[in-house]
């Protein structure tokens, strides 16, 4: 009895580590201020890596808008922004935060510019990575939707547009 006790007990705290872990993860805000995925503990959140330069740039305008339509519900998007692919994302931070903001409205939180592949990779790809493959991000814009016990739900590719049908089913039964 004290065996399954004990097994229960470790394989809950396994579990529960894990979910906080993406919480957990320091990251540095748009400002270079440090920051954290804590903020958004028990949101459904859209994790997307951007870029200013790219010929998916566009989907910061479907970002902006499945952003508005479930943020009171209990829904976010963070956009991380990366240089690896074709050097796309080539500003400084002030640089990034005023495109977005000046050319597609942008209010949902940003942040530092990161790597998300690599020996360089941010620790939080790293896990979002390991959580729901494969090990390797494909190009700008891919996508990690993390429900609101901080569990990664999906995965969904570049070209995948923020407001396609299968991301909105997954965005609306995460918020359930």
């Amino acid at each position: 009895m004290k065996l399954i006790l004990f097994i229960t007990t470790f394989l809950l705290s396994l579990s529960l580590s894990a979910e906080e872990s993406l919480y957990n993860i320091s990251l540095k805000d748009i400002n270079n201020k440090a920051s954290s995925l804590k903020d958004h503990k028990g949101k459904v959140v859209l994790v997307v890596n951007v870029a200013s330069q790219c010929g998916l740039t566009p989907q910061y305008k479907q970002l902006q808008s499945v952003y508005k339509k479930y943020s009171d519900k209990g829904f976010t998007v963070c956009g991380f922004p990366c240089n690896q692919f074709g050097r796309q994302e080539p500003g400084i931070l002030e640089e990034i935060k005023e495109f977005c903001s000046s050319k597609y409205d942008v209010s949902f939180p940003l942040y530092a510019k990161i790597d998300v592949n690599g020996d360089g990779a941010h620790p939080l790809y790293k896990s979002l990575k390991k959580q729901i493959g494969p090990a390797k991000i494909g190009w700008n814009f891919e996508k990690f939707l993390i429900g609101k016990d901080g569990e990664v739900l999906k995965r969904f590719s570049p070209r995948t547009k923020p407001d396609a049908p299968e991301v909105i089913k997954a965005i609306e039964k995460a918020l359930k």
